[in-house]
């Protein structure tokens, strides 16, 4: 048995000495030319993501996405590199990239709802329907935009709560952004009791309105009768004024028109509703 495994030790070093002879000079130089390539191969990947991020910076890309562009860049030029070295020692790679492929399938279907939040927050920073500090309603959530990334948005309500929304949910139905224009119109309505006079009305809500140095003059105040109600006549109200002033002015309006319209002696009427009794006769009385 000794003998045996002494001869066989023996026939495996006499091979060994066989292939260094033959090919191992050749297989030195292959690995010593594998082990260039990816020294140079990793050195070009990361000047040509440097170069690209300075592209991406010029085109005024927002820094979030030029990060993530160029860190996707940087792996792929390293794994075409890998590839390159891989083939220089013999190595097959198309069995490699049918399985690197494989596996990138699988991955993608089993991160589909992140996918579907990176491609929505592509969209948001390419296209900018809104910035950080704009107040926004999207996604079913009102609030100020405190953060954009690849895959969420951050958001603080008015009650000063983080709420964290997914792009595809943002993306996926409308969008309102209360900061993207400087002025807006403040929508109130007012019932007055059909015996008032109109015209008395109008003019108290007028006072109001001319004494508010708040109230933009162009676009200039509606002030007009809208609807005959069940139980009013509803005036509408319609000043504009600026996009920082809308709330406070909305609720001093409310307080100050209410005063003025009663002063001048017209009445703001609630719902009412008229029951009439009749007494039924029972049957064989």
């Amino acid at each position: 048995m000794e003998l045996v495994d002494t001869q066989s030790l023996n026939t495996t070093l006499v091979a060994m000495q066989n292939w260094l002879a033959t090919e191992g000079l050749a297989f030195g130089i292959k690995l010593l030319g594998a082990l260039v390539i990816f020294i140079i191969g990793k050195w070009l990947a990361r000047v040509l993501s440097a170069v690209l991020s300075r592209a991406l910076e010029r085109a005024k890309l927002d820094a979030t996405l030029n990060k993530f562009v160029t860190r996707i860049a940087n792996v792929l030029l390293l794994l075409v590199v890998i590839m390159a070295a891989l083939d220089m020692i013999g190595v097959r790679t198309t069995s490699l990239v049918a399985i690197i492929g494989a596996a990138g399938l699988a991955v993608g279907l089993a991160l589909q709802g992140s996918l579907a939040n990176f491609a929505a927050g592509v969209m948001i920073i390419i296209f900018r329907p809104f910035k950080i500090g704009d107040f926004i309603d999207a996604g079913g959530i009102k609030g100020i935009v405190e953060e954009i990334s690849i895959f969420t948005t951050n958001l603080r309500t008015p009650d000063n709560l983080a709420v964290i929304v997914p792009n595809a949910a943002i993306t996926g139905g409308s969008i309102t952004n209360f900061a993207a224009k400087e002025n807006r119109r403040i929508d109130l309505t007012f019932g007055i009791a059909y015996d008032d006079d109109i015209k008395v009305a109008k003019k108290a809500i007028w006072g109001v309105l001319k004494t508010d140095e708040r109230i933009l003059q162009d676009p200039a105040p509606i002030v007009g009768v809208m609807e005959l109600a069940d139980s009013s006549v509803n005036l509408v109200v319609w000043p504009w004024v600026k996009r920082t002033d809308f709330l406070t002015v909305k609720m001093d309006l409310n307080e100050n028109i209410k005063a003025a319209i009663e002063q001048a002696g017209c009445s703001i009427p609630f719902p009412q509703r008229d029951v009439h009794l009749h007494a039924v006769q029972a049957a064989g009385n």
